[in-house]
């Protein structure tokens, strides 16, 4: 079930808004456990960032904050969704907004504390155990975690899209006859482009199947960036994937994959281990939408010595 078009995503500014914003947090995070009005506050909220979801009547549907840790890392907490808007995706909207947030302020890594039954709901949104957290009024919490932007300067990302355009040149020629280029990265989006000339169909549009190859390599080398980001090696390829054409595309488009659309731990490939991660790529022409593109992608360890 999907969150209905008059839903809508706002910040708490009036009285009104954040007696309802505080009572539908205390309701579902402190009321069942039997912590008086007050407990779902504390001392962090003036500077803290925070969201929340309206239906098209006005009620309130979903909470949540962030609130920053130090320069580089931001908390989530305080997640709550009322029984009415559950499995709507209405946790979904609110977590990616606050993430977005994160982005905006420059912050690299999100860390959150869960509860068991929603550690999968944070793995669906690209988030690793990374250890028990303290329990509260005795449930057992696991902390999480997700990166939002890789580290690096300015010139390591120039030397990684070096390398990319060059790895892209020497091992998959398509690249070259698209005349694919990376249009920038900054640690958080890849950009890449194609100019519309070689890739025209009879319509005058671009062939869907430049389209499916632009968001494949787009995706493909946001991969790459992280792997190079994390010191790690291995053989990229993808497993499956979809596509979805909304509207042609009539003049040279954008594809951008951004970070915080990767799900996925890479890491256990430093074990030796195979890793998969999910990545989403928009193609965009005139700033609007033409196609969404979704991908399985796999990079298996690099042999023994």
């Amino acid at each position: 079930m999907a969150i209905p078009s008059d839903w809508q995503l706002t910040r708490p500014q009036t009285p009104e808004q954040w007696q309802a914003y505080y009572t539908l947090r205390w309701q579902v995070l402190r009321a069942p456990w039997q912590q008086p009005r007050g407990s779902e506050q504390d001392e962090l909220e003036h500077q803290a960032h925070h969201m929340m979801l309206t239906d098209g009547h006005g009620a309130l549907q979903a909470v949540g904050r962030l609130h920053l840790l130090d320069n580089t890392t931001g908390q989530i907490r305080y997640m709550a969704v009322a029984d009415s808007a559950r499995g709507k995706g209405a946790g979904s909207m609110i977590l990616q907004a606050l993430e977005q947030q994160a982005v905006y302020l420059g912050l690299q890594q999100l860390q959150l504390n869960a509860r068991e039954q929603a550690v999968g709901f944070y793995q669906q949104h690209g988030y690793q155990q990374a250890g028990q957290a303290a329990p509260l009024f005795g449930i057992a919490h696991l902390k999480m975690s997700k990166i939002i932007r890789l580290s690096g300067s300015d010139d390591d990302f120039s030397l990684w899209q070096q390398q990319l355009t060059e790895t892209w040149q020497h091992t998959i020629p398509l690249s070259q006859y698209m005349q694919l280029k990376i249009t920038g990265f900054d640690g958080y989006r890849l950009s890449c482009s194609a100019p519309l000339a070689p890739n025209i169909n009879l319509h005058k549009t671009m062939f869907a199947g430049s389209i499916y190859t632009l968001a494949t390599l787009t995706g493909w080398g946001m991969l790459y960036m992280q792997l190079k980001a994390f010191g790690l090696q291995g053989a990229q390829v993808l497993a499956h994937a979809d596509i979805r054409y909304l509207r042609p595309v009539s003049t040279e488009p954008e594809a951008r994959c951004e970070l915080l659309n990767c799900s996925g731990n890479l890491l256990p490939l430093a074990e030796g281990k195979k890793v998969r991660q999910r990545i989403k790529v928009g193609i965009y022409c005139q700033q609007r939408c033409c196609a969404e593109f979704i991908g399985q992608y796999v990079v298996l360890p690099e042999p023994s010595p």
